[in-house]
């Protein structure tokens, strides 16, 4: 009975999880360019269930010989593994902001591939982003909302000198200031790439992000003044939501009645009259 509390207990633990991931995508629903976290579940490693028993042997030694009879298998419940993120393009809006760039997929060579833009962390190093709501600091370099540096084909920062400047749909940047090339990273496996908050990607796979314009086979195209949206779908996650929670109801009730199982055999069962 007491692997009754444990399996119920597990599945109110993953489905808890389940419920903060879900409720992370929900409130990123309107950030521009997030990539929804889909979450994967697995079941605990079987065990095998034996009898031990004994039986003696009507000798004048009196053996006593050990029997295993196997009852068979029992599940230990299930647990909430990781989050994978849903490398699928949003729907792309229009804000007519100059500063606004949206990536939109072409033709891709790995169905697992994706397009990132290139910038730099607050420690110098080199993230991946697909959020294009980008602004022009106070020295004239094209930051991300959060500040980090928008980065060029050769990983230099990107210097505008001001917000009125051209992005043609290859991804150079026309400015007063300078001309160059946005960083537009390739991946052929996306799932290399792992959140680190800010919507910022770093890939901690083996295989580097390449230029995707000298990519074969590589197609995409730069849009000014709009922007990728989410591919959270509210209707979809306030769906999964309630199923979620009620599966965690289910688990309670379970842990419940082997609560009053366990009192019933306590308390009543096993009282000296």
């Amino acid at each position: 009975m007491l692997r009754g509390y444990y399996t119920a207990g597990a599945g109110m633990i993953a489905q808890q999880r389940y419920q903060e991931a879900l409720s992370n995508n929900m409130s990123n629903a309107l950030t521009p360019g997030y990539k929804a976290d889909r979450s994967t579940f697995r079941a605990f490693p079987e065990m095998l269930i034996s009898r031990m028993e004994s039986y003696d042997i009507p000798t004048s030694q009196g053996l006593n010989l050990a029997r295993n009879q196997n009852v068979g298998s029992i599940n230990t419940g299930v647990y909430m593994q990781e989050g994978v993120p849903l490398f699928q393009q949003g729907d792309v809006r229009e804000t007519g902001l100059s500063t606004d760039l949206a990536m939109i997929n072409g033709d891709l060579p790995e169905e697992t591939g994706f397009l990132f833009f290139t910038v730099q962390n607050e420690d110098g190093d080199i993230r991946y982003t697909r959020n294009g709501n980008f602004t022009v600091d106070a020295e004239g370099y094209l930051t991300t909302s959060d500040g980090h540096y928008v980065l060029d084909e050769n990983n230099n920062r990107i210097q505008t000198g001001t917000e009125e400047f051209q992005v043609t749909e290859n991804g150079e940047v026309i400015s007063p200031f300078d001309n160059t090339m946005i960083g537009v990273a390739y991946h052929p496996n996306a799932n290399d790439f792992v959140k680190e908050g800010a919507n910022l990607f770093a890939n901690e796979g083996d295989v580097a992000a390449v230029d995707a314009r000298a990519e074969a086979g590589v197609n995409f195209q730069v849009a000014q003044g709009r922007l990728e949206r989410s591919n959270v779908s509210p209707e979809a996650t306030m769906t999964e939501m309630m199923r979620s929670y009620r599966l965690f109801e289910i688990n309670q009730q379970v842990v419940k009645t082997y609560d009053q199982s366990m009192d019933i055999a306590a308390n009543q069962i096993g009282r000296l009259r």
